[in-house]
């Protein structure tokens, strides 16, 4: 139900001067000796009162419109597909490299400004998602909290775009993204996703392995991994041929990418050695995340002024162009 209020409600007490039009008339009248013998004319008289109806429009359109009305901001519940999305974004020194892993040059973009620019494209393109936004690096920053305020999250996004820090301590930071979900509520639905952004890893502790498994279970949240793969570096999914080089010191990446095999909840990790490859990944993760989701629409307060100075223009139009119009005797 529309609600409306009104920012001078004193001009409404003028109301009743609308109705002065059933009274008084802006054409001239006339004195005839007799209209008995005149055939009824059911036009004339429809004419007659488009005047009348045109005077009261155009004088209350006037009052209502220096009453200041306005629609009052809500929320709509709506049903669409779509999810609950904490963009976790790696921040260390290494992501101000290129893909070849120096120093941009030469119309070479970055690692951080191709994610900035695709994960930008990914929240623009999915309507009805809540997006939240955390970074990491020696320590986790946490950005922003899930909104469906698509403005909000790409100024977070291109707040990122600042000089790197130093480390890549990963598993801080999945705790602080996992620390976005709240707990849902009877109106609310749509997957979880942890979408992890890195080219890199470091060792996760026994302890810190503990309490990513329980936050995992606990929230139910799907995890992506999208790593962006320096050229000539190790991949996720390679094994070394020497076993003793199979440690966690040695190849972080893939390890952390096999612990989170064993997390027990949906994982998907995507290697991504340009930024063609990214976008590829990430339309696959769109394609992927298309669950029936509640979601409330916020609609901000409107103005009405604007509508009854129109309907008034147009009611005082017609009177104007009927006065124009009128024979002179």
């Amino acid at each position: 139900m529309m609600s409306v209020t009104f920012g001078q409600p004193l001009w409404l007490l003028l109301l009743p001067l609308a109705l002065l039009p059933l009274r008084l008339s802006s054409l001239e009248s006339r004195g005839y000796s007799s209209l008995g013998r005149v055939p009824a004319d059911p036009l004339s008289r429809a004419f007659g009162v488009s005047l009348i109806v045109a005077g009261i429009v155009g004088i209350a359109g006037l009052i209502l419109g220096l009453a200041g009305p306005a629609r009052e901001g809500r929320e709509i519940l709506r049903v669409g597909e779509g999810a609950n999305i904490a963009m976790l974004i790696d921040r260390s020194n290494s992501m101000d490299h290129s893909f070849a892993g120096r120093t941009p040059a030469g119309g070479e973009e970055s690692k951080s400004h191709a994610a900035e620019r695709l994960l930008a494209d990914f929240v623009t393109k999915r309507a009805h998602d809540r997006f939240g936004v955390a970074a990491f690096s020696t320590a986790p920053l946490f950005v922003e909290p899930l909104t469906d305020n698509r403005e909000a999250t790409l100024a977070a996004l291109r707040a990122l775009s600042t000089p790197a820090l130093a480390y890549t301590h990963v598993s801080k930071g999945l705790a602080l993204a996992l620390s976005l979900f709240r707990e849902p509520t009877a109106e609310e639905g749509g997957a979880r996703i942890v979408l992890l952004v890195s080219d890199g890893a470091a060792v996760v502790d026994p302890d810190s392995e503990r309490l990513l498994r329980t936050r995992f279970r606990e929230s139910g949240a799907h995890l992506y991994w999208l790593f962006l793969r320096t050229a000539n570096t190790p991949g996720l999914f390679e094994t070394p041929e020497d076993p003793r080089d199979d440690t966690p010191q040695i190849r972080p990446e893939r390890h952390l990418h096999l612990f989170f095999e064993t997390l027990g909840v949906p994982y998907h990790a995507f290697e991504a050695e340009s930024a063609d490859v990214m976008a590829a990944a990430m339309r696959e993760i769109d394609r992927i995340e298309r669950l029936p989701m509640r979601y409330r629409e916020r609609v901000p307060r409107l103005p009405l002024q604007a509508w009854c100075y129109a309907t008034a223009a147009l009611a005082i139009g017609w009177l104007l162009a009927v006065k124009l119009a009128e024979a002179r005797t």
